[in-house]
């Protein structure tokens, strides 16, 4: 290698870890103007309510979600975004106007101490973060003019009109998102809580099913009116004590609502593809149609494109990526 190439790209990776020392936000591309057309309809019932979370650790896949979401719906101009965020919410909010100057937003300040003292330790740091458990407080932190909501994790894209996922049907449950019956559901929880009474029985009168936090519609007015963050938070405190379970934020909602849920086609959420919680490994598509691609698990599309060693699926997700690579040698 020339001197001269070496040591650009010497201070190049220099200049990326000083970046990185001194934790500035990714900088994105504008994404192009979404607008509506003739047949889309104007009036207040048609809103779409979108809600998710916003840290400097995910930005680059929530910036992905949102352009996803906006590129295949029919009425882009009448989803409305819902961000949660803890930390720096200035210089997130600046880059969301930046990247989607005509988007119609909303911010809110999560509070982590809704959660101090409540958090036990996960098999996985990621699922530790205060910011994890925003969803569960949706309904305390929106407007009660906001009667239903969408919840989307930061590691996922939308290859459908979302207006689709919006108008199913709840029923009488509370909550809707894709049911996986198949799925081994004692795994979820440790042998301390199948082995006591007073925790498993919570599941006698359910056929329970895991289905995906990172993925749901919920009924905001009645969550409000059956008081489930308090259900929630309650099985957080049974945790913290005799630890129940591994996976952060996740059996919380399944011991709540886990047998009744309304279910959603698979379509809406192909769960997994970031692999295991653990190694990250790559995996396909579960069989079917796909409305919704997430790369729920360890592995992040963005970080594996990046290193160079990414999974075959990795290639779908990158062309919503509105990053900016900054050029690594100049033309002069």
């Amino acid at each position: 290698m020339l001197p001269e190439l070496r040591l650009r790209i010497t201070l190049f990776l220099l200049l990326a870890v000083d970046l990185a020392a001194a934790g500035e936000l990714p900088v994105f591309r504008e994404a192009p103007a979404f607008r509506n057309g003739r047949e889309c309809p104007k009036t207040t019932p048609s809103t779409i309510h979108v809600a998710m979370t916003l840290d400097a650790t995910y930005l680059r896949g929530s910036v992905a979600g949102v352009f996803s979401v906006l590129q295949h719906a029919n009425c882009p101009e009448n989803v409305v975004f819902h961000f949660l965020a803890n930390h720096r919410r200035a210089e997130l909010r600046r880059t969301i106007l930046t990247t989607f100057p005509y988007l119609s937003f909303r911010f809110y300040r999560f509070d982590p101490n809704l959660v101090k003292g409540k958090i036990s330790s996960s098999i996985r740091r990621a699922l530790d973060q205060p910011l994890n458990y925003a969803r569960i407080y949706l309904a305390e932190l929106l407007p009660p003019a906001v009667r239903r909501i969408i919840y989307f994790d930061s590691d996922l894209i939308v290859v459908d009109d979302v207006a689709k996922l919006w108008t199913i049907n709840l029923k009488s449950h509370v909550l809707g998102a894709p049911e996986y019956c198949h799925a081994n559901f004692t795994a979820y929880f440790t042998p301390k809580f199948w082995s006591n009474p007073l925790f498993s029985t919570v599941f006698s009168d359910r056929n329970p099913c895991y289905f995906n936090t990172g993925v749901m519609v919920i009924d905001l007015e009645k969550w409000r009116q059956g008081k489930y963050t308090e259900k929630l938070e309650n099985w957080m405190r049974i945790q913290k004590r005799y630890r129940i379970y591994e996976l952060g934020s996740l059996p919380p909602f399944l011991l709540v609502f886990a047998g009744n849920v309304e279910g959603v086609e698979h379509r809406w959420n192909q769960h997994g593809l970031g692999g295991d919680n653990l190694e990250g490994l790559c995996r396909d598509l579960h069989p079917g149609p796909v409305s919704l691609l997430h790369w729920s698990g360890k592995g992040k599309p963005w970080l594996r494109l990046d290193s160079k060693k990414p999974c075959p699926l990795d290639g779908l997700w990158a062309p919503y990526d509105l990053f900016h690579h900054a050029p690594l040698f100049s033309d002069s």
